[in-house]
């Protein structure tokens, strides 16, 4: 403070000497702080501070007039100093408010100022919120070292250190209100992720469960009739639910529900007629939106139809657009490779036995048309994924059952790829599964995984379900044993905290979550 009264003062002393004649004397240190600020009792006080080595004046609240006064207050007798002068001081302020149009990188139309994308935030926790008003936007991850963009739904990878699966670990145990036959996991802008649960008892309901904490924890309960699976999708930035009652009534209705953003509830939407329904597949085709349903069987005939469903923009309902001849439908899988659009279905049991062939379709002509019949024992579940610019399905095998000889359930699975040359998919591994009931497919950074569900042995449903890494010309090759009761569905899923593998059982309330370590 001594020094800036001492440069205040030459500089006073230089200007006015032209004006008049003075003597030192008459040149007194000046208080430029007091007649700026307001006076005691009026404002915070101030005090002095040091930081870093820094020191300066603290002002301890907000001061929202300006630190000013005017010139001739000091410049008395002084005609050639202006009227108006600054002196600049250096203000330390320890947070800013984050402001929305301020990026750390960006790109801009040439000769413009129109923003073409931009990298406005770097976080170590949660992601940011992703919906319409981001779309485009870019976010980085510094814990997980990745490049973000948002789709409106989701932050996609653009680019991410590449992990390398290590270990898996028990992370939580999730009791349901009772055995889930199905989880089914997705994300709700600006709400977070959330679970589905397909629980067996009508009584109770189904559980819709939220990621709090980095937990699944209970959110909402729904009432349904023996569901057996669930399925998400979204239409026109509406998001739907739709559940698989496999309950025997008159009728059988399974039920649409859609979230309702106001109330934060999925509420009844719509009901579709279903027979002993055991999954929904939604899907696109050139912008129109379609399900499918799995009818495995009306009362005790397998050999039924199942139904495709287009969603009719007019009245914002669907309504059936085809039908398909199926048996013992258990699930679809949908896909595509190129322009092209295909559906396949796991038919399980024509009410002799379960060596039968499920069926390929493919769009032609705005209709599924019969691609291909692929023979299966005891199918119920498909997976389709792309390795590369190479094309696989996995179908997993539960039983051998005919009217004679005994009935195993340790058999071949089947994963097929499809060849360029024949145009139709053909066998590429066989693995050994106890009564298979679902395959999932996930990534770790570069590697690619399946997880099958081993349900039951013939004696047991406590079993081991395996992982299996793609080692190319090797395929699949196991490489992580998980402990299972009763294992029934396999979902994969990501948070800032890293990935997740879940699995349901359809004989006890406890599902487990697991998570994959990684270096």
């Amino acid at each position: 403070m001594v020094a800036c009264v001492i440069k205040i003062y030459c500089c006073l002393h230089r200007v006015c000497l032209k004006s008049r004649t003075v003597s030192s004397s008459d040149l007194l240190p000046l208080d430029l702080l007091s007649r700026a600020l307001p006076r005691p009792g009026q404002a915070p006080p101030t005090k002095m501070v040091q930081s870093r080595g820094s020191r300066g004046l603290r002002l301890a609240g907000a001061v929202t007039t300006a630190l000013s006064f005017p010139a001739s207050q000091i410049f008395t007798n002084c005609d050639y100093f202006p009227a108006e002068f600054s002196l600049v001081a250096t203000i330390k302020i320890p947070r800013l408010r984050w402001k929305k149009n301020e990026y750390i990188f960006s790109v801009v139309e040439d000769r413009s100022e129109s923003l073409l994308l931009g990298l406005p935030r770097v976080t170590l926790g949660n992601a940011p919120p992703c919906s319409r008003a981001e779309q485009g936007q870019l976010w980085f991850n510094a814990q997980r070292k990745g490049l973000f963009i948002c789709d409106t739904l989701t932050w996609r990878t653009l680019l991410q250190n590449k992990e390398r699966l290590d270990y898996i670990e028990n992370y939580q145990d999730l009791y349901t209100s009772s055995e889930t036959f199905d989880v089914e996991v997705f994300s709700i802008p600006c709400e977070g992720l959330f679970l589905a649960a397909a629980n067996r008892d009508s009584v109770s309901g189904s559980g819709i469960y939220k990621w709090r904490n980095e937990t699944f924890q209970l959110y909402q309960n729904i009432s349904t009739q023996e569901a057996r699976a669930w399925k998400h999708f979204t239409i026109d930035d509406k998001i739907f639910l739709v559940v698989a009652n496999s309950r025997e009534a008159e009728p059988e209705l399974s039920v649409i529900y859609s979230w309702n953003p106001q109330w934060r509830r999925f509420l009844r939407y719509q009901t579709l007629e279903t027979h002993g329904a055991l999954d929904w597949e939604a899907f696109q085709i050139h912008n129109h939106s379609f399900l499918v349903v799995a009818n495995h069987r009306r009362d005790s005939n397998h050999n039924i139809h199942s139904v495709i469903y287009r969603w009719n923009q007019d009245t914002k309902m669907f309504e059936v657009n085809q039908t398909l001849s199926t048996s013992g439908a258990y699930d679809w899988e949908f896909f595509t490779v190129g322009p092209y659009h295909f559906l396949v279905v796991a038919n399980t049991f024509d009410g002799q036995t379960t060596s039968i062939s499920s069926a390929v379709y493919i769009w032609l002509d705005g209709r599924f048309q019969t691609f291909q019949n692929i023979p299966t024992v005891g199918a119920t579940d498909w997976e389709a994924f792309q390795i590369g610019d190479r094309f696989f399905l996995a179908v997993a095998n539960s039983q051998r059952v005919s009217d004679h000889g005994p009935s195993p359930y340790s058999i071949n699975s089947t994963v097929y790829e499809l060849s360029t040359l024949t145009q139709t998919f053909i066998r590429f591994q066989d693995i050994l599964t106890h009564s298979a009931v679902d395959w999932e497919f996930f990534t770790i950074g570069d590697e690619k995984f399946l997880v099958v569900a081993n349900s039951y042995d013939g004696t047991s449903y406590s079993l081991n379900s395996m992982v299996y890494r793609w080692q190319g010309y090797e395929g699949f090759v196991p490489v992580h044993s998980l402990p299972t009761f009763g294992c029934r569905d396999w979902e994969h899923f990501s948070t800032d905290e890293g990935s997740f593998l879940i699995y349901s059982s359809a004989t006890s309330r406890l599902s487990k979550v697991f998570k994959l370590k990684t270096y």
